[in-house]
């Protein structure tokens, strides 16, 4: 590990360990069970926000090692979790004024669940993340099937379904400038991160917002999973992106049967 990168990791940590105070500010909060606290709540997300897009942007590019990825993008993963939960709790205070205290202890029990999510849950999904963007086999099965897929884009206007075009609809609505879905048996079956692989959606934003692209990935797995469907979302790291290119790639595996011959 480079002086930079041991330098950056710590600094790294540094604001991860402070936002575990953060965090348990806003669950002594929420113990309250009151709205009253929801301006405080919404402050201490914000810098929670604010601190993680820190990461991403300053400290995380410079960062090689992938024990350290692994560390880091787990922690990361629960606070985002955590901040999306948070979102929907003021947004619901904003809405309805009050709140079932159910709602306050599946927010508290999030919180106290934190190392067993990171240990578990968190670090599984980012191992595979990790997988597909540096491991050089998985990433040239990628890369083929991108290439592929754009070889005979053209072609393939006529053989867009229902499924693969309210796709294309939400991602274009949630802000991608490129979707492509493409369907391989043979190559897609290569990508076995969920059972029985389909389709690989592959889409793009002309930016560096990582949360941007994360939101395009979230609301198409939605979509899918309320149509009874299995998807897995990767992003491509910041740290992947040439130097001067303010692009982010992000690819959605699926079992959906999408762009039937």
């Amino acid at each position: 590990m480079s002086y930079i990168e041991e330098k950056y990791a710590e600094k790294i940590l540094k604001i991860l360990d402070n936002l575990s105070s953060v965090e348990q500010d806003i669950g002594k909060l929420l113990e309250d069970k009151t709205i009253k606290h929801s301006d405080k709540i919404a402050t201490l997300c914000a810098q929670c926000n604010t601190d993680l897009n820190l990461i991403l942007k300053k400290y995380y590019p410079e960062i090689k090692s992938l024990d350290s990825k692994l560390q880091i993008k787990s922690r990361m993963k629960f606070y985002f979790e955590l901040i999306d939960k948070l979102t929907d709790f003021i947004r619901n205070i904003e809405t309805y004024q009050k709140l079932d205290d159910k709602y306050y202890e599946l927010i508290i029990e999030f919180i106290r669940n934190k190392e067993f999510l990171i240990s578990g849950k968190y670090t599984e999904i980012c191992s595979q993340e990790l997988i597909v963007f540096y491991d050089k086999t998985t990433r040239a099965h990628l890369e083929e099937i991108l290439e592929k897929k754009l070889m005979i884009h053209d072609r393939e206007f006529f053989t867009i379904g229902p499924l693969e075009e309210e796709i294309k609809k939400i991602a274009t609505l949630a802000g991608a400038d490129e979707v492509v879905i493409f369907k391989d048996k043979e190559m897609i079956n290569r990508l076995n991160f969920i059972e029985n692989p389909r389709s690989l959606i592959y889409y793009s934003v002309y930016s560096e917002d990582e949360e941007l692209l994360k939101e395009i990935g979230t609301e198409i797995k939605i979509y899918l999973v309320s149509k009874g469907y299995e998807a897995m979302i990767f992003i491509a790291e910041l740290s992947d992106i040439p130097t001067g290119m303010e692009m982010l790639t992000g690819s959605i595996i699926t079992n959906a049967n999408l762009n039937p011959d």
